[in-house]
C-alpha cells in the first residue's frame, strides 16, 4: 500500500507542478510511465518479436552482402569510390532495421492497446495527457531502433563494413530514424480501424524497402520515379546512414537530418491531436 500512496503522491505532484503551464493539457512529465510499462510487457511476453526485428536483416546481410555480393563484387559509393557489395547494402539495413523497429511498435503495438487493450482510455482517465503517451510510446520504439544498431553495427565492424570513423555516429542516425517513423505511425494508426486496414502499412513498406536503394542505386530508374523514391523517408534514411558508414558527408547529409527532424516536429503534433480528439472529447 505504501508503494501505491508513494505513486500516487508523485504524480500530483508532477501534476501540480506543471499546472498552468503552456501545454499542461497535453503534456504532464509522465512519459517514462509509459516506457516503464512497455519495457514489463517486453519481459513477460514480446521479446521474440523484437529479436526477430533484429535478425531479419542479419540474414539478408548474409544472404545478399557475401551471397549475391560474390558474384557483384564492388560497386561504386557517392564519391565514386568503389565498395564491397556488402559494405554498401550494409547501411541500408540498418536504417530499415530501424524503420521496422520503429513502425512496429507504432502501428501494430499501438492499433492492438488502442482498440483491444483499451489502455489509452484508462491512461488518460489519469493525470497524463497526450503528449505523455505519445512520448512514451515513441521512446519505447526510439530504444528498441538503438537496440537494433548497436546489435547490428556490432555484427558489421567485425566484418569490415563500416570503413569510416564516422561509422559511430550510425547509431544516433538510427534512433533518429526510429524517431521519424514512430511518430508519424503512431497518428497514422489512430485511423485504421480493423485488422485488414492494418495491411495497408505493409502495403506501403514492402515496396519502399524494395525500391529506396537498399540493394541497387536510383540512377537506373527514369527521373520521375526516381524524384518520387527520394521524396520518401526510406530512401533519405538509407542515404543518411550510407553516408556515415562510408565516410562520404556532403551537404545533403545534413538535408538528411533535417529531413527527420521535420517529420519527427509534424509527426508528435498530429499525434497528439488526433489522439486528443480521439480520446478527450
Amino acid at each position: 500500500m505504501s508503494m501505491i500512496n508513494a505513486a500516487v503522491d508523485g504524480a500530483i505532484a508532477i501534476a501540480e507542478r506543471r499546472s498552468g503551464k503552456i501545454g499542461a493539457e497535453f503534456y504532464q512529465g509522465r512519459a517514462r510511465t509509459m516506457i516503464e510499462r512497455s519495457f514489463f510487457a517486453f519481459k513477460t511476453s514480446s521479446w521474440m518479436v523484437v529479436l526477430s526485428g533484429f535478425v531479419e536483416p542479419v540474414f539478408y546481410l548474409l544472404a545478399f552482402g557475401f551471397g549475391l555480393g560474390g558474384m557483384i563484387g564492388t560497386v561504386s559509393d557517392s564519391n565514386g569510390h568503389a565498395v564491397s557489395y556488402a559494405a554498401y547494402i550494409a547501411p541500408a539495413l540498418l536504417a530499415t532495421s530501424a524503420m521496422n523497429g520503429a513502425i512496429y511498435d507504432s502501428t501494430w503495438n499501438v492499433f492492438f492497446k488502442m482498440h483491444f487493450g483499451k489502455l489509452y482510455q484508462t491512461v488518460l482517465a489519469t493525470s497524463m495527457g497526450v503528449l505523455d503517451v505519445a512520448m512514451g510510446e515513441i521512446g519505447w520504439a526510439l530504444l528498441r531502433g538503438f537496440t537494433y544498431a548497436i546489435g547490428f553495427m556490432i555484427v558489421m565492424t567485425p566484418l569490415g563494413l563500416i570503413p569510416s570513423w564516422w561509422g559511430i555516429l550510425a547509431i544516433p542516425g538510427a534512433v533518429l530514424i526510429a524517431f521519424g517513423f514512430a511518430s508519424i505511425g503512431m497518428g497514422i494508426t489512430s485511423y485504421l480501424k480493423s485488422f485488414q486496414g492494418m495491411n495497408w502499412v505493409n502495403f506501403f513498406m514492402l515496396p519502399m524497402f524494395l525500391f529506396s536503394g537498399t540493394f541497387y542505386p536510383l540512377t537506373i530508374y527514369p527521373d520521375w520515379l526516381r524524384i518520387t523514391i527520394e521524396a520518401l523517408p526510406l530512401w533519405q534514411a538509407i542515404q543518411l546512414e550510407r553516408a556515415l558508414t562510408l565516410g562520404t558527408l556532403d551537404a545533403g547529409t545534413a538535408l538528411h537530418v533535417l529531413y527527420f527532424a521535420v517529420m519527427i516536429a509534424g509527426g508528435l503534433w498530429f499525434t497528439t491531436r488526433r489522439l486528443n480528439a480521439l480520446f478527450l472529447k
